[in-house]
């Protein structure tokens, strides 16, 4: 057996790595069309994901920042409008959102219950005669009100928060889709691979190295470009869902504390009524 020093093959000034760069394009140059179609779809998933990549990180690090800020700002100030207003900067923030959507739900219950109040105050000296019944309807009203106010502001924090989680998993499905199917399609620009130098070696009539060696190296380069593009967008959606599931946690902690917050400070005490009508 005769062995050839592959290195001593190189030209000069050439290094090994260099050298196996080069030799992988040749073997994409000399690819069969199918494989060279299977690389140009497993370059395009790997660009956009890498493209997803970037995009999300600056996203989602942002959000973390700003979200962070918004919960300082809001435990720290007493003032609502303040709040709102100063959450205004903090778009990328799924809290700051979530919070002025409901802060906007709740201005717009307390300046309809003022109108309705008004009007009710016109009529009250027509229900102070009535008796029995009457008295009970009065008695309740302020109940009505304040569950009518706790469902909206519910109802609107939810679709907010749904609304922020769509935000928030935009782009992901496409990092997993890429994670689950390009080693698949890899796979199979190898099988192809293989199956055309088979079948150039039944032409040739002869099974010796020099023959099968470079089609099913081209074949096997499908699978390494697959892996190359499955691996990043697997990283990418794992660290990611984690990050949103963060998110998405803080949201659901800040929905209950706004709801208790609302329902303790501008609803249940009276004297708050006016605190309230000052803060919208």
């Amino acid at each position: 057996m005769i062995h050839i020093p592959i290195i001593s093959m190189m030209p000069a000034g050439v290094s090994l790595e260099s050298a196996f760069a080069q030799d992988i394009v040749q073997m994409v140059v000399h690819a069969g069309p199918m494989v060279k179609f299977v690389l140009l779809v497993l370059f395009l998933f790997s660009v956009i994901s890498w493209a997803i990549i970037f995009t999300k990180y600056r996203l989602l690090s942002r959000a973390k920042r700003e979200t962070a800020n918004f919960m300082e700002l809001f435990w720290e100030s007493r003032d609502l409008k303040k709040v709102y207003m100063e959450s205004e900067a903090l778009d990328f923030s799924p809290v700051a959102r979530l919070f002025r959507a409901g802060y906007a739900e709740f201005s717009r219950f307390r300046k309809l219950q003022s109108t309705y109040s008004d009007e009710g105050q016109s009529q009250s000296g027509r229900q102070e005669g009535r008796a029995g019944d009457g008295d009970h309807a009065v008695k309740d009203e302020p109940s009505r009100t304040r569950q009518a106010l706790m469902d909206n502001l519910e109802r609107s924090l939810k679709k907010a928060s749904i609304d922020q989680n769509k935000r928030l998993e935009r782009s992901l499905s496409f990092l997993a889709t890429t994670g689950n199917t390009t080693p698949f399609i890899g796979l199979f620009g190898t099988v192809w691979g293989i199956m055309e130098s088979f079948r150039g070696i039944g032409m040739k009539g002869s099974a010796n190295l020099a023959v099968v060696a470079p089609g099913i190296s081209e074949a096997l380069i499908a699978t390494a470009a697959g892996l190359a593009a499955a691996i990043p967008a697997v990283v990418a959606f794992n660290y990611f869902s984690q990050k949103v599931l963060s998110l998405q946690a803080e949201m659901d902690i800040f929905t209950t504390d706004f709801l208790s917050m609302v329902g303790r400070q501008f609803i249940r005490k009276p004297s708050s009524s006016r605190i309230s009508q000052e803060s919208v």
